[in-house]
């Protein structure tokens, strides 16, 4: 079947398989919180996007081959419930914006900038910095050679708008980082994958950004 990222909590994963890229979409969590693994078809590797929730569900979508990094895309404490026990049942390097580093309870092995790239494999994923819904919200593209990009969003792109901000400030901040750093520099193709929910695309979100903008969240 095709996919289409509609997953719930108890159910069974989402699978994307892309040319180089196998993505494995999984609701965890009493706040239904998505977690990605990550697996390049070259050579096995695997990264997981959020250890949010449910550590034997993780676990079991990991499987026997075991688990390379962790990313946790921004510091708030339901992405991040499961990361002690996947690290410590894989031994996995663990992987944050620097900005919320300190706000994660367990220790960050590579703080990330804006512009870094982290190698799964053969594939490159680069990880881009947006201020608003945190301080260090990390957003992660994967630059499909052979096709559209993918973007996993964290909290800061759902369908129909940015992640939750407390103040003017901070939503200008969240905006204006998406329009530079995504919307402004990717395609209408590109497929978003955010940290609740459906799934969407650019093109889906483009038409509304001056409606958001106007009604300030």
């Amino acid at each position: 079947m095709a996919y289409t990222g509609d997953v719930v909590v108890g159910g069974t994963p989402d699978v994307h398989e892309l040319q180089d890229l196998i993505i494995t979409k999984a609701a965890v969590g009493p706040m239904d919180n998505n977690a990605y693994v990550l697996r390049c078809r070259a050579t096995d590797e695997q990264l997981l996007i959020d250890a949010a929730a449910e550590p034997h569900t993780l676990l079991e979508v990991i499987g026997a081959d075991g688990l390379g990094t962790v990313v946790t895309t921004h510091r708030h404490g339901d992405h991040w419930q499961a990361l002690a026990e996947v690290v410590a049942a894989t031994g996995a390097r663990t992987c944050a914006g620097r900005e919320d580093a300190p706000g994660i309870p367990v220790a960050t092995d590579v703080p990330l900038d804006d512009g870094d790239v982290l190698t799964l494999g053969r594939v490159r994923l680069t990880a881009r910095h947006l201020v608003g819904h945190t301080p260090g919200g990390i957003v992660l593209v994967y630059d499909d050679p052979h096709g559209h990009p993918h973007v996993f969003t964290g909290d800061c792109l759902f369908p129909g708008g940015p992640g939750r901000t407390t103040n003017p400030a901070d939503f200008t901040s969240l905006m204006d980082g998406l329009e530079e750093k995504v919307f402004g520099v990717l395609p209408d193709e590109t497929w978003i994958y955010p940290g609740h929910g459906k799934d969407t695309t650019l093109g889906a979100e483009r038409p509304h950004l001056g409606q958001w903008r106007a009604r300030g969240w």
